[in-house]
């Protein structure tokens, strides 16, 4: 954990982030969540706390914000669950600077010094914030050179993608882009393969080689792969489905994906 707290304004790729089109402080919710936000070394601007909120890594919360030199106010329980919205708060929040998506080409050069081939994710239409969250968390476990989701019709980065990543949202580079097909031709002309999953996928995601740089493609819940997308991959796989339910919660499906490629990554 210490090399992630290097250089707060930059992630561990050695990047810096760029905030884009965003004004407006946003919450972090929750002990996790908190906890990484801080070991990042991003800007909080103040922490609250439930009054009688103790233990647990409560302890690390507040030492990690004194260090940082970070405000700390005591307010009653009840105003930390009308600031939640039902959200499970934990007894802590920390009000922050708006969410700093990532630039796709710094990403590519951050990932070409890397000794493994690049990985990158890309989101086609997802909307569910749960789904988002954990897809990133499972990105940030990967080593995800980057997560790519569109502007418009999609989930973008707030209080509860972050609490469903557990604080992953602030390490993985999540890319924010106007058009994910024109972003595809971008990857390939990088040298990267694009591989698709799809419920109508030409072969079983086993066949397909993940270990050169590869970027996969998930399609939106119940909607798949947009038809422009699709043919713009190089590739469309299958995830087999043995039991009557047709098709895998994106987060799963991005999570099979993505542990199959560590897995032919690793292999002898």
């Amino acid at each position: 954990m210490k090399g992630r707290e290097k250089g707060a304004a930059r992630n561990a790729g050695g990047f810096r982030r760029q905030v884009r089109g965003e004004s407006q402080s946003r919450r972090v919710i929750g002990r996790q969540p908190v906890l990484e936000l801080l070991r990042a070394g991003r800007p909080v601007n103040r922490l609250f706390i439930a009054e009688g909120a103790e233990g647990g890594s409560m302890a690390e919360i507040t030492a990690r914000a004194k260090e940082a030199g970070i405000v700390i106010t005591r307010v009653p329980r009840n105003r930390l669950d009308e600031w939640a919205s039902g959200m499970n708060h934990q007894g802590v929040m920390a009000d922050v600077a708006p969410f700093a998506y990532a630039d796709l080409d710094e990403c590519l050069r951050a990932a070409e010094l890397h000794q493994r081939p690049g990985l990158f994710v890309l989101l086609d239409g997802i909307e569910d914030p749960h789904n988002l969250g954990s897809i990133l968390r499972t990105a940030e476990a990967c080593a995800v050179d980057g997560v790519v989701v569109p502007k418009r019709r999609a989930a973008a980065v707030n209080e509860t993608v972050v609490k469903a990543s557990a604080g992953a949202a602030e390490f993985v580079p999540v890319i924010r882009v106007g058009n994910l097909g024109q972003t595809i031709l971008t990857l390939k002309r990088s040298g990267y393969r694009v591989i698709g999953a799809d419920t109508e996928g030409d072969c079983d995601f086993t066949d397909a080689d993940y270990r050169g740089p590869t970027a996969l493609v998930i399609g939106g819940e119940g909607k798949g792969l947009g038809r422009l997308v699709r043919e713009r991959c190089d590739e469309v796989v299958h995830i087999p489905m043995a039991g009557r339910v047709n098709s895998l919660n994106a987060g799963v499906a991005a999570g099979v994906l993505l542990y199959e490629a560590i897995r032919q990554r690793s292999a002898p």
